[in-house]
C-alpha cells in the first residue's frame, strides 16, 4: 500500500506551517490540543483516502488521547500538564506502530520498546527510503511517451526570471521616482530584514513535516503486528535454576516479613508506640514512605525479573515459586499500607503539598498494579503485565487531573486550617491558576472568621499581582481554561482585595492585609 508523494507532502508541510502558527512566539495554551487534533485527524483521512483502515481496537485509542490533550489546556498544575502532554504524545505513537495491526493490548515491554525504536527510525529514514522508492517506480514505468512534468520547468523559470527582473527594476526605479517608492514598499512589504528568521521557520517546519511524514509512512507499512516478541517463544531463554531463585524470593520475604511485623505496633497504637519507641511524632511522620514506596516498585521489578528467568521444570517448582512470589507482592502491599499511613501523618501534621499528593495517588496505583501482578501469576499470563503497567500509568496521570492536584491541597489545608492548624499564605499563592476558583468561592463565604478571611484575600492579591507582572500572551492560540476561570473568578471580588497591598521593594514581595498582617507571595515550605 502507498501513498501518493504529493499528497502526503502537502499535507505534512501544512501541518508544519500550522504548528508555526499555532506556536512559534506564542504561550503555549489551546494550541497543543489543536495541532494534535490536525495530525490525527490529517493521518486518518489520508490513511482512508489511500484505502488504508485502521483496526478496530487502535481506533481505541483515541479516546485517551482526545481526554489527555484536552487536560492540557483544562490544567494549570505542572505535572498535570506534564503528564497529559506525555501521554498524549505516547499514545500517538502507539497509534502509529499498531495502526494497522491493532494488537497494542497483547503487547509485551519489549514490543513497546522495538516498537518505538522502529517508529524513531521511521521517521528520520522513512521519508528518504520513501522517495527513492517512489523515483525507481516512476522510472520503471515511464513509457516511451514520457509525460510532461510542468512543475521543474516553472520553477526553473521563475529563478531565472528574479535576477533579470530585478536588474532592470533598479534601473527604472533610477529612472522614475515613484516607481522607486512602490519597489521600496514591494520590499518593505516582505521584510527582508528578517530574512534568517524566516530561513529558521521555514527549515523547522520542513524538519516537522518530514518526521510526520516518516510517522504517517510507518502507520501504513509498519503497522500491522505480524509478529509479537516473546508469543511463540521467551525473549530471553530461562536461564537460572529454581534452586538459586527460590534462596533470593526466600530470603527476600523473610527480611520482608521481620519487616512487617515490626510495623504491625504501628497500625493499632499510632502515636503512642512511636514515642514509645524513642521517636518524635514528626521523626515518624516525615520519615520513610518514599522509601517503603521505592522498596514495592523495586520487590515488584525483583519478581518480574525472577519470573521471567527462572527455569521451572515441574509442577511443584511452579506452586512453590508462586507461592514465594504471592508472600513477597502481600508483604509489600501491607509496606504499601504502611507508607499510606505515615503520609497521612505527615500530611495531618504539616499539610498538603504537591509532591505528597502525587505520593498519595501513586501508592494507589502501584498497590492496584501489585494486585494485578498476583492475579497474572495465578492465571499463569504474566505476558499481561506490559497492558497492566500502561492501564495504570494512564490511570495515574488520569486520576492526577481529574483530582484538580491544586484545588484539591487548597481544599484539604483548608479543612486543617478550621481544626486550628495555621493556612500558609505564601505556599498557596504559589499554586496554579487551578485553585482560584475554590478560593474565591471561600473568600465569598460570609461564615468564615475574619483572620481566615484576611488569608484568603492575600492568596488573591498575590495571585492577582502575579498575573498581572508576567508577560502576558493574549492571541488565541495561547488561551487556557484555567487561567480564564481563575481572572473571571478574581474580577467577581476585585473590590474586596483593593485594599491589600502588594509590596515590591524587596524580595519576596510581600502582601500587607487590612488586618495589619503581613505575608510574602512564595513559600520555603518543602515537600
Amino acid at each position: 500500500m502507498q501513498i501518493k508523494p504529493v499528497r502526503i507532502w502537502i499535507t505534512t508541510i501544512l501541518l508544519g506551517w500550522c504548528f508555526d502558527f499555532l506556536f512559534y512566539k506564542h504561550t503555549p495554551g489551546i494550541s497543543f490540543a489543536i495541532f494534535t487534533i490536525l495530525v490525527l485527524t490529517s493521518g486518518f483521512l489520508l490513511l482512508w483516502i489511500e484505502g488504508i483502515r485502521p483496526a478496530k481496537t487502535t481506533i481505541l485509542l483515541v479516546p485517551f488521547i482526545l481526554y489527555f490533550v484536552a487536560i492540557t489546556f483544562i490544567r494549570q498544575e505542572p505535572l498535570s500538564i506534564f503528564l497529559a502532554t506525555f501521554f498524549s504524545l505516547f499514545l500517538m505513537a502507539g497509534l502509529a506502530v499498531t495502526y494497522r495491526g491493532g494488537l497494542w493490548f497483547r503487547y509485551s515491554l519489549a514490543d513497546y520498546f522495538t516498537r518505538g525504536i522502529d517508529l524513531l527510525g521511521s521517521s528520520v529514514i522513512r521519508p528518504i527510503t520513501y522517495s527513492i522508492a517512489q523515483r525507481n517506480l516512476k522510472s520503471e514505468s515511464e513509457t516511451i511517451q514520457k509525460p510532461v512534468n510542468q512543475f521543474w520547468p516553472v520553477f526553473r523559470g521563475i529563478m531565472l526570471a528574479i535576477p533579470i527582473l530585478a536588474f532592470f527594476a533598479a534601473f527604472l526605479s533610477s529612472a522614475d521616482l515613484v516607481f522607486a517608492q512602490r519597489v521600496n514598499d514591494l520590499i518593505n512589504l516582505f521584510q527582508l530584514e528578517n530574512l534568517p528568521e524566516y530561513i529558521f521557520r521555514f527549515s523547522y517546519i520542513l524538519v516537522l513535516a518530514y518526521v510526520i511524514a516518516g510517522v504517517f509512512l510507518h502507520a501504513a507499512q509498519r503497522s500491522q503486528d505480524e509478529k509479537l516478541l516473546g508469543l511463540e517463544k521467551p525473549l530471553v531463554p530461562s536461564f537460572l535454576g529454581f534452586i538459586e531463585a527460590s534462596i533470593i524470593l526466600g530470603s527476600v520475604v523473610l527480611l520482608f516479613t521481620v519487616f512487617v511485623v515490626i510495623q504491625f505496633q504501628y497500625f493499632f497504637g499510632g502515636q503512642v508506640n512511636i514515642n514509645l519507641s524513642g521517636y518524635t511524632y514528626a521523626e515518624y511522620a516525615r520519615k520513610g514512605f518514599g522509601e517503603l514506596v521505592s522498596v514495592a516498585f523495586f520487590a515488584l521489578l525483583l519478581f518480574l525479573g525472577l519470573t521471567a528467568i527462572t527455569r521451572r521444570t515441574s509442577v511443584s517448582q511452579q506452586r512453590i515459586f508462586s507461592i514465594l512470589g504471592l508472600a513477597l507482592l502481600v508483604q509489600v502491599g501491607v509496606m504499601l499500607v504502611s507508607a499510606y499511613q505515615r503520609l497521612v501523618l505527615y500530611e495531618n501534621a504539616y499539610g498538603f503539598t504537591r509532591l505528597r499528593t502525587y505520593t498519595h495517588v501513586f501508592m494507589i496505583w502501584i498497590a492496584v498494579l501489585l494486585a494485578v501482578v498476583v492475579l497474572l501469576d495465578l492465571l499463569k499470563h504474566q505476558r499481561g503485565f506490559a497492558l497492566a503497567a500502561l492501564l495504570a500509568s494512564l490511570g495515574f496521570g488520569a486520576s492526577l487531573t481529574l483530582l484538580n492536584v491544586d484545588a484539591f491541597i487548597f481544599q484539604r489545608n483548608l479543612a486543617r486550617s478550621a481544626q486550628g492548624q495555621s493556612l500558609d499564605v505564601g505556599y498557596l499563592a504559589t499554586l496554579s491558576s487551578d485553585t482560584i476558583p475554590a478560593v474565591v468561592s471561600e473568600f465569598k463565604n460570609s461564615e468564615i472568621g475574619n483572620e481566615k478571611h484576611d488569608r484568603l484575600g492575600a492568596v488573591l492579591a498575590c495571585f492577582q499581582f502575579e498575573d498581572s507582572s508576567m508577560s502576558s500572551d493574549t492571541s488565541w492560540q495561547s488561551f487556557h481554561l484555567s487561567t480564564y476561570w481563575a481572572r473571571v473568578s478574581i474580577r467577581q471580588i476585585a473590590d474586596s482585595i483593593a485594599s491589600y497591598k502588594i509590596d515590591t521593594t524587596k524580595w519576596p514581595v510581600t502582601v500587607s492585609t487590612p488586618l495589619k498582617a503581613e505575608y510574602e507571595c512564595s513559600s520555603s515550605m518543602i515537600d
